[in-house]
């Protein structure tokens, strides 16, 4: 009773994963043609120069289609920024500008807009707001291509694991063998009489 429970258990066990191995690998195919698509809708090419940039990962003209692409063309984005901003990151320039085109984050000393009066902003600084936000994007969709690339090789492990468990339990690895051995009658002696 207890061995055909667990041969019972062995066939649901290796459907079960057999399916689920399916989803994964249907679901992780979805993800990376939605990555894909997704990049290949923003037409976004890589530019001039990305070759020199990228060690020839990307080619100038190259379109940004998948996520390895994309996060080539993020560090072309980022190195574009540092050249724009003189080696300068966000955190190291001054929110305002001087009247002398000098970056300060002190409100006192910055150039004040004829119009507004108020102080005139670094577009530089701002910059790198967009920068970190296009990057972070073509990042997200090298991570989402390679959790969907994972996604695939979990299913198809699943599955192998499934038909293994089929194997073994229709296999019965599970049943007793039946005894091979020869049963030997009891030998009788005879007593002497005597």
């Amino acid at each position: 009773m207890t061995r055909k429970l667990f041969e019972y258990g062995g066939w649901i066990a290796g459907a079960v994963l057999i399916v689920f191995g399916i989803i994964a690998i249907a679901m992780g195919v979805n993800g990376r043609n939605v990555v894909r698509d997704s990049l290949a809708a923003q037409k976004i090419t890589a530019t001039p120069d990305a070759a020199e940039i990228t060690n020839g990962k990307l080619q100038p003209g190259d379109a940004i289609n998948t996520g390895a692409r994309a996060r080539e063309f993020a560090s072309v984005i980022e190195f574009h920024t540092l050249e724009a901003t003189g080696g300068k990151r966000y955190s190291e320039m001054g929110r305002y500008l001087t009247p002398t085109g000098n970056d300060t984050s002190d409100e006192a000393l910055a150039a004040k807009d004829p119009k507004t009066g108020r102080p005139v902003e670094n577009g530089l600084r701002n910059m790198w707001v967009t920068e970190t936000a296009l990057t972070t994007a073509l990042n997200m969709s090298f991570m989402a291509e390679q959790l969907s690339l994972f996604g695939i090789v979990t299913g198809v492990a699943l599955f192998l694991t499934g038909i293994g468990f089929l194997v073994l339990a229709i296999g019965g690895a599970l049943r007793k063998q039946e005894a091979s051995t020869r049963q030997v009658a009891p030998r009788q002696t005879a007593a002497a009489i005597g």
